[in-house]
């Protein structure tokens, strides 16, 4: 089993972040499975490799030459894959990965964690996925999250598909025991 994480190439403000990405990169690898992220060694995305890789743990990367050719690689990776672009990337941490956990992170990590999430909606896959919500980070996100479902633009059940806590143990146990719902979000208008 693998666990895709998402998380940012900055360390955000004071050390909280990289401190909760090097231990959720350990976690993970003492519990057995897996590390797939993007393949930088800087910033919150450096400090889960190193949690996992110094915890012996399996760490692929995966980066766009782009960012390869600014040496913003890794350079300890279990493996790191070199791909042509953003889309080849994220299509290939998808096919490695079990699930998916979003950690702190920029625009790159929202629009990650975005597309996983409808992809899950729109039945492409049945992989979890959980907001790992260190230092409240993501708390005004799931307030946002929860207006669009009020608001009548998110089903509720298309809500829950994302499970989202504090306690990083908790959040993986809740990633290995998730039951995706079975619905289907397109419905005749006399379904809805």
């Amino acid at each position: 089993m693998r666990i895709c994480v998402f998380c940012g190439s900055n360390t955000g403000r004071g050390d909280v972040y990289m401190k909760a990405g090097y231990e959720f990169g350990a976690m993970i690898a003492k519990r057995g499975m897996g590390v797939v992220y993007g393949g930088a060694r800087d910033g919150l995305m450096g400090a889960v490799a190193n949690g996992a890789l110094e915890a012996g743990g399996e760490v692929i990367g995966v980066l766009p030459k782009q960012l390869f050719d600014l040496e913003q690689a890794h350079e300890n990776l279990t493996d790191l894959r070199v791909v042509n672009s953003m889309h080849e990337r994220k299509q290939i941490m998808h096919e490695l990965s079990s699930s998916f956990v979003s950690m702190p992170g920029g625009i790159g990590t929202m629009e990650e964690m975005f597309e996983v999430w409808t992809w899950t909606q729109l039945g492409v896959h049945r992989k979890p996925l959980a907001l790992y919500n260190v230092n409240g980070f993501y708390d005004a996100l799931e307030t946002f999250l929860d207006a669009m479902v009020s608001e009548g633009f998110v089903k509720e059940v298309h809500r829950g598909m994302t499970i989202t806590g504090k306690d990083p143990e908790k959040l993986l146990d809740d990633l290995l025991s998730y039951e995706p719902p079975l619905v289907k979000k397109w419905l005749k208008p006399e379904e809805r």
